[in-house]
């Protein structure tokens, strides 16, 4: 009886293909039994730890020259606010504040952030009639992640061109800052949204249609559906936290 070939565990061949001609790569990728998710993780993994410290390193320049950005709605704090803020800004710029926190974190929201949409997705998918395995979800979501790879590779190049880190990504510096909770959540949410966004909506819903079987129609609707959701979510943890940051400048540790 002849044997399928085994697939490599790493299949980085198939990159530039997921990227530029998503619906062949899938239809590829999903032949045979194993999962294929590892390699795009292992990809974003590694392009969001090289932003964290490039971004680290030159926000404790700026701040080491005093050149540091201030947080939104600075003019809105109290002048003891601000000086507390400042007084904490300056224990917080080692190496646990400026590398160990936030590559844990954001290692955390990558790998959290993907078995949730990957599990919103399959639920969805399921719900209209997709015939998709949670293992399709995973690898969907993982190859379709791919964008901000790119993303993240260019961040640190215009980074590392400018000698500063970016302040206002995606659409959010077109919000002007104020104290109000509406503009801070659309501040939050538009934030995350930019052409890699819209790229990474395109690849999942052509994953899904692929692997799941389902028309276009279903299949860009759900992705739609469930990124919408998971943006929603985003915005309103963002403004949580920056009104948890507002409250802590005034006792910082």
């Amino acid at each position: 009886m002849e044997q399928t070939p085994q697939k490599s565990r790493f299949q980085f061949k198939e990159v530039p293909a997921a990227l530029f001609r998503p619906r062949t790569a899938f239809a590829r990728l999903g032949q045979g039994a194993g999962s294929t998710w590892l390699t795009p993780m292992l990809i974003l993994t590694l392009t969001l730890i090289i932003r964290i410290l490039v971004g680290g390193y030159l926000q404790g320049v700026a701040a080491a020259t005093g050149q540091a950005p201030l947080p939104d709605a600075w003019q809105w704090w109290t002048p003891e606010m601000q000086q507390q803020y400042m007084q904490a800004q300056s224990l917080t710029q080692g190496p646990v504040f400026l590398y160990v926190i936030p590559i844990s974190l954001g290692l955390a929201g990558l790998w959290a952030g993907w078995g949730i949409v990957s599990g919103l997705l399959h639920l969805t998918s399921t719900l209209l009639g997709g015939r998709g395995s949670m293992k399709s979800a995973l690898d969907v979501v993982a190859w379709g992640s791919l964008p901000f790879a790119v993303r993240d590779i260019i961040r640190v190049a215009y980074m590392l061109v400018v000698q500063h880190s970016i302040n206002s990504p995606g659409l959010s510096g077109f919000v002007t800052i104020t104290d109000a909770t509406s503009t801070v959540f659309l501040s939050q949410m538009l934030a995350a949204v930019d052409i890699f966004w819209l790229w990474y909506l395109v690849l999942v819903g052509i994953g899904i249609s692929e692997r799941d079987s389902l028309s276009n129609r279903k299949a860009f609707g759900g992705a739609i559906l469930v990124l919408l959701v998971v943006l929603l979510a985003q915005a309103g943890l963002g403004v949580l936290t920056s009104k948890m940051g507002g409250l802590l400048v005034t006792r910082p540790f």
